[in-house]
């Protein structure tokens, strides 16, 4: 759905290799799950902060009771949140909203 609305779209198998490619081609904004193999999304976006603070980070979970986890991702640096499952539109509106011009992200 994002490639088709015009973006270009990089695919990790999980937050390693999501950070492996962050070193080599930095995107403008990453959208992780919170539950994922080998490196989870709340240490993901730890490690994300570290390497390009200002970066955009949209989390996605589809887990019952991850809205604590939603939380915390907020208050280590993720600047919106979508519970699984969502509609299309909501997930374009989030990524529109975090790349636009002069959106505030924190640093």
């Amino acid at each position: 759905m994002l490639t088709r609305a015009g973006h270009t779209v990089q695919e990790a198998s999980d937050g390693a290799e999501g950070l492996e490619q962050l070193r080599v081609e930095p995107p403008d904004l990453i959208i992780t799950d919170i539950l994922m193999p080998n490196k989870e999304g709340i240490e993901t976006i730890r490690d994300v902060r570290r390497q390009v603070p200002g970066l955009p980070i949209l989390v996605i979970s589809g887990n019952p009771g991850s809205s604590l986890y939603m939380e915390m991702a907020r208050m280590l640096g993720a600047h919106a949140a979508l519970a699984k499952p969502f509609r299309t539109a909501d997930l374009l509106r989030a990524v529109e909203d975090l790349l636009a011009p002069g959106h505030a992200v924190a640093g």
